[in-house]
């Protein structure tokens, strides 16, 4: 409750005093501390995903404004060798809640048809309805261009008639369709800092036989480093999520909301500063 309670109130902190918080999961503000950030994690064996942060877009005018940064970061990091998913040419539909899921999976399918190999989609696991999903579009699977999917447990609030509640439920039903993917020789990001997932991953893995070129692990930056060189360690491949911008603050306060047990850290970095 005590998590709960400052995890709301902290947005209303100055933004210095949240930056405490966010410059651990955050490269910076620049352009330049993302290529930083990347550089350090390439030189690891670790791929990167490059993110622009920005909450909401409301008009053409700043739609535009977002794509040509998009547009730059994608010569930036091509100029500085970077290993990132946009240098190849790969986009992927991000998930967002309930009400949205058949709009981006019809919105994936057009995309599907006509850039075969440069679109994937992203899939939330307590949704109870995804298994389903899953089965329906196994008609876009080729082995010439497999389906690519990152596989997450979903962060939106959702009504327990639509969504697993449960931590154990949850897992179970990640795992669920985690197999499914190997089974059917689909590409997947295991997008995913739950140590009892990981290991769960690794025995399909091994069950299956699945090559190392069809699925990758996915973390995010500042999130557990020890794990994900764990990971790296054991001969997967890795790719982290290295957001960066001027617009951090509305991000910072969105992971608070999500994980409220990161407000005890604030608190104490801030006494601990002190």
């Amino acid at each position: 409750m005590f998590n709960k309670f400052i995890a709301a109130i902290l947005p209303y902190f100055p933004k210095k005093f949240i930056w405490i918080f966010s410059k651990s999961y955050i490269s910076g503000e620049t352009i330049d501390d993302a290529m930083r950030v990347s550089k350090d994690l390439n030189s690891k064996k670790i791929k990167v995903t490059l993110d622009v942060l920005g909450e909401f877009i409301k008009t053409l005018d700043e739609a535009e404004e977002n794509k040509k940064e998009y547009i730059n970061l994608i010569n930036v990091s091509y100029k500085n060798k970077i290993n990132a998913a946009e240098v190849t040419g790969f986009i992927r539909i991000d998930m967002e809640d309930s009400p949205c899921t058949d709009d981006e999976i019809i919105l994936f399918r057009r995309l599907k048809a006509e850039f075969p190999a440069n679109v994937g989609l992203v899939i939330q696991a307590y949704l109870k309805r995804t298994l389903k999903d899953l089965e329906q579009m196994i008609d876009l699977n080729t082995p010439e261009i497999p389906l690519s999917y990152r596989l997450c447990k979903g962060i939106y609030v959702e009504p327990e008639a639509i969504a697993f509640k449960k931590y154990e439920e949850i897992n179970q039903h990640y795992l669920e369709d985690l197999e499914f993917m190997f089974r059917n020789k689909i590409y997947v990001g295991i997008a995913t800092h739950d140590k009892p997932l990981i290991e769960g991953a690794y025995k399909l893995i091994k069950k299956y036989n699945v090559p190392n070129d069809m699925y990758e692990f996915q973390m995010l930056y500042g999130v557990t480093p020890a794990l994900r060189e764990s990971i790296v360690k054991a001969g997967h491949n890795m790719r982290v999520y290295v957001p960066f911008g001027k617009q951090w603050f509305g991000y910072s306060t969105r992971r608070l909301k999500e994980n409220p047990k990161m407000a005890s850290h604030i608190i104490k970095a801030v006494f601990w500063k002190g």
